[in-house]
């Protein structure tokens, strides 16, 4: 007697291109979880793939440009591609560079990504697709994680177009925020990134609604958020490293320096500062009081001494006079910033700033970026070179393979380093049982601008 049999036919393979800020990861994160759900499986190569997700950026012309870039190479080594992201608001664009692409979204729009892929890669399996449910995706490292609090913007800067392409503040419900950090920390996650277009406004559009959480109920508001992170646990009654990105200088963030002080809180803060002169901050529409800035970073010194300071600053905005710039420096030094990215001006389609008189040449914002880079990278050095002989917990983010000696390094970071946009901590002859994500005691040998070396201590 024969029996027929069913085979369960080949998951269907998605690939994905992730461009942009953390944001847009989390997004990309969000898609593929949402895929594998239903039956997808994922392709690390654009040749396995039956279909390429690209997740843009769209904020700065080099960033467009970059993704179209993006683009055109998935669409040279696959033919099959989706587009989604911050540049799927210019679909006229991308359709002008790349006529075959076989849709667009914009960002955030997860259910219209889905619905494309299913549109273009049917899934295969199925009543057949295992029932048991898979866990997020996560594209990055096990040991951190980016935990997405909001969406959009309520501020409209002259130079930017985000609320445009994202919309207005959404904050999400605290005990949703909170429900997700507790499952990214028993999965292994031991420092949270938190996240949105502007951390200290989260909750103003829901009036800091309360939800319950576990025994009592919690605002949905940084301060408080910020505390209930800090009481989760990665084990021993430690909580994850929580570090907060995107900081405006509200007068409510100083309620977060206490937390940190407390060991609840990561001693960190990105504050997106983006220039100190008074005229430059008016016409950049930036909400911003520099002299006050500077008594406070003093303040926050004072309660939590190892706090580290990161911001971004705009050089060649227009208008922007020598004086301005000299402005800036002058208090780039006063302020003693830890980390210091800077950017140069580009105009960007749809931004107020491009109407503004008085360009600056090409030619001055080059050596004004050169000039804020040499200081910003001294005041590092002298910052960093301060913590040599000092003892600091360090989280690993790569151990290497031993050399011809035997001898394995590693590669890790302080409290002060962010991933991917910070310095790092190199570490010698480190022990052979040394694991990615683990959290040890750096006892710091030497320094240079940007990164520290040392051994376990």
């Amino acid at each position: 007697m024969n029996t027929a049999t069913t085979s369960i036919p080949d998951q269907k393979k998605v690939g994905m291109v992730s461009l942009g800020c953390p944001k847009a990861l989390v997004d990309s994160e969000r898609i593929l979880t949402r895929l594998r759900a239903d039956g997808y499986a994922m392709s690390p190569d654009y040749a396995g793939a039956d279909v390429v997700l690209v997740n843009t950026c769209g904020f700065l012309d080099s960033a467009k440009e970059e993704s179209l870039q993006a683009i055109g190479e998935a669409i040279a080594e696959n033919g099959r591609v989706i587009v989604t992201g911050c540049m799927g608001e210019e679909a006229d664009v991308i359709r002008a560079a790349h006529p075959s692409v076989l849709a667009i979204t914009g960002a955030h729009q997860y259910e219209q990504v889905v619905e494309a892929v299913h549109e273009h890669a049917p899934p295969s399996q199925g009543p057949f697709v295992d029932l048991i449910p898979q866990p997020d995706v996560k594209l990055t490292p096990r040991h951190y994680s980016y935990l997405k609090i909001s969406e959009g913007c309520n501020h409209s800067c002259a130079f930017c177009i985000i609320p445009d392409l994202r919309g207005k503040l959404a904050s999400r419900r605290v005990d949703a925020v909170l429900r997700e950090a507790e499952k990214l920390v028993a999965a292994g996650t031991k420092e949270l990134l938190v996240i949105s277009q502007d951390t200290s406004a989260y909750g103003v559009d829901i009036r800091h609604e309360e939800r319950d959480w576990k025994v009592h109920p919690v605002r949905a508001h940084m301060t408080d958020l910020a505390r209930e992170l800090g009481q989760l646990d990665i084990g021993g009654g430690t909580p994850p490293w929580v570090r907060l990105h995107y900081v405006y200088p509200y007068p409510h963030v100083d309620a977060v320096i206490p937390l940190m002080a407390e060991g609840l809180l990561t001693p960190y803060l990105d504050i997106p500062f983006q220039h100190a002169s008074p005229s430059v901050l008016r016409a950049m529409k930036r909400p911003a009081n520099e002299a006050k800035v500077l008594e406070r970073l003093k303040s926050w010194r004072t309660i939590c001494p190892d706090i580290a300071i990161r911001s971004s600053f705009v050089v060649g905005f227009p208008g922007e006079t020598e004086e301005d710039f000299q402005y800036l420096l002058n208090w780039l030094e006063e302020a003693q910033l830890d980390r210091v990215g800077a950017f140069r001006f580009e105009p960007v389609e749809g931004a107020q700033a491009n109407a503004l008189p008085n360009p600056v040449p090409e030619e001055v914002k080059e050596e004004r970026y050169a000039r804020v880079m040499d200081l910003t990278a001294r005041i590092s050095a002298e910052k960093l070179a301060a913590k040599v002989g000092r003892t600091l917990s360090v989280i690993i983010d790569e151990v290497g393979e031993p050399d011809e000696d035997g001898d394995i390094g590693a590669t890790g970071r302080s409290q002060a380093d962010a991933p991917e946009i910070d310095g790092a901590v190199y570490l010698r002859s480190v022990r052979s049982d040394l694991l990615q994500g683990d959290i040890v005691q750096v006892y710091v040998e030497d320094s240079d601008e940007h990164d520290l070396f040392g051994v376990i201590a």
